[in-house]
């Protein structure tokens, strides 16, 4: 494990506009619910100084990391759980509500970098893909669900035209011999893509971001979670939702659309009688500078969303 804390790394994204973004007051109360390789989580603990910080992550290769980068700020609490889980955690912790909340949703460096972690299409490791080192691993996905189930799944999850073929294909080759590697995985969806399809980015992009959504659960219950944690505030608390692809992005914007909305009486009413007021100021989305994406081409595709509460 001791390697693994040496190794365990994410390079934020929009980290000054996202730290920036909760506005953060040094006696208040901030959650950060993927704390990963600790970015954010000291950026926060440092602007501290009688307030509190709740470091949340799923993985416990980071929980072992931020036990030795946090180990030195006495206002951080370390959960191992699911953000998801965010009205209970606080519960537990006598924490009825906070100043902050930020949650990065991306796969960290590390998940993406570590070949064991099997995520990426670029090294040749187990096809595993799973956040928390639990529950159903992207082999055991790819190898007993059924064909119309996987390409529901690269369709829904992925945006992949091609996905019929492709889940035609898995089935297929695990009908020879399973599936237990990515490399084995990237072939067959090489395989059944046409040679077009190759040329517009590495072609298991998609199928590769599909699996690991569903092996993850990353957008079950994504919206709900999002209201939970703006319940979770103080009125003027803000919770700040870093996205990286669409269908993460069009979840958390659809959660927040409503908070802001006031009255909803019809145009003609000459006075309101629905009584209905903004709960959130909704901010501007922000996206990476070309000099973020230059220097972390992972960048691109994020999203910055945030919401005060009234």
């Amino acid at each position: 494990m001791s390697e693994n804390k040496i190794s365990f790394h994410h390079i934020p994204v929009l980290f000054n506009e996202t730290i920036e973004s909760l506005d953060i007051k040094p006696d208040g109360i901030y959650v950060d619910c993927t704390s990963g390789g600790g970015g954010h989580s000291t950026a926060i603990a440092k602007r501290l100084t009688s307030g509190r910080l709740i470091s949340i992550d799923r993985d416990p290769e980071a929980i072992a990391t931020l036990k030795e980068r946090l180990g030195s700020f006495e206002c951080v609490t370390l959960v191992h759980d699911n953000f998801f889980n965010i009205r209970n955690i606080l519960d537990k912790l006598g924490i009825d509500a906070v100043d902050g909340i930020l949650a990065d949703l991306g796969v960290s460096s590390h998940q993406l970098d570590e070949p064991a972690r099997g995520f990426s299409f670029h090294n040749d490791a187990p096809l595993d893909m799973r956040m928390s080192l639990e529950g159903i691993s992207a082999a055991q996905a790819v190898n007993t669900l059924s064909q119309s189930e996987l390409q529901k799944i690269i369709f829904d999850y992925g945006e992949e035209k091609f996905a019929p073929s492709i889940s035609r294909a898995i089935v297929k080759a695990r009908e020879i011999s399973p599936i237990e590697t990515t490399f084995q995985l990237s072939e067959i969806i090489k395989s059944a893509m046409p040679a077009a399809a190759k040329r517009d980015g590495h072609p298991a992009r998609r199928t590769f971001q599909a699996i690991r959504i569903y092996v993850n659960g990353e957008l079950d219950g994504l919206g709900e979670a999002a209201q939970s944690m703006f319940e979770c505030l103080k009125p003027g608390g803000r919770v700040s939702i870093i996205t990286f692809h669409s269908l993460e992005d069009r979840i958390i914007k659809q959660a927040f659309a409503p908070l802001s909305k006031g009255c909803t009486c019809p145009r003609n009413f000459p006075v309101c009688v629905c009584g209905n007021k903004p709960k959130a100021k909704v901010f501007k989305a922000l996206s990476p500078s070309k000099a973020e994406i230059d220097e972390n081409p992972r960048s691109r595709s994020a999203r910055l969303r945030t919401a005060e509460k009234l």
